[in-house]
């Protein structure tokens, strides 16, 4: 009887370390499938974030000139679209797209609404952004392009846009984000 008292305890631990090990196997099973789920939605992130980085056109501060000539139309096109002009110059066009890709490269400057035109190698910025900073931010972009003679500086400041800093990194911050 003893025996069999004791084969039924060890049968009970057995049972119990089995049922712990599954448990913790089940544990193990819901933290990965949570990491993956988290790895999903941030890779869904990022990729509307590009998506919507790439509603603003695709322009490249570095473009050469033997690529904008290439498709120096469909720039044309655009820029018509978007109500901005590109003047007579030699290289109008071409400024032209390395200012706006220079402008879209800026993390500061994404959701401002900037319209470039250029006209002899001149830049004017049209548009609205949200602080003063990000105004000169704009217009030091502008000037920094290579083959640039001047910049007028046409942008307005939003109401309320004052001289704070980026309005997404204050959000960011205060959901506790970290830089």
């Amino acid at each position: 009887m003893r025996r069999l008292t004791v084969f039924a305890l060890a049968l009970a631990m057995l049972a119990f370390a089995s049922a712990c090990a599954a448990g913790d196997n089940a544990n193990r099973a819901n933290a990965n499938a949570n990491h993956a789920n988290a790895n999903h939605a941030n890779a869904n992130a990022a990729n509307a974030n590009k998506a919507n980085a790439n509603t603003r056109g695709n322009y490249n501060a570095n473009i050469s000139e033997a690529d904008y000539e290439r498709e120096r139309d469909r720039y044309g096109r655009e820029a018509k679209e978007a109500g901005e002009t590109i003047g007579s110059g030699l290289k109008d066009g071409w400024l032209w797209v390395k200012t706006k890709g220079a402008l879209a490269a800026v993390d500061d400057l994404r959701d401002s609404t900037i319209n470039v035109d250029v006209d002899n190698a001149t830049i004017t910025l049209r548009g609205s952004v949200a602080t003063a900073p990000q105004k000169a931010q704009a217009e030091q972009t502008a000037k920094g392009i290579d083959g640039v003679t001047s910049v007028k500086n046409n942008l307005t400041v939003a109401a309320g846009g004052g001289t704070g800093g980026n309005s997404n990194n204050a959000n960011h911050n205060a959901k506790g984000g970290s830089h």
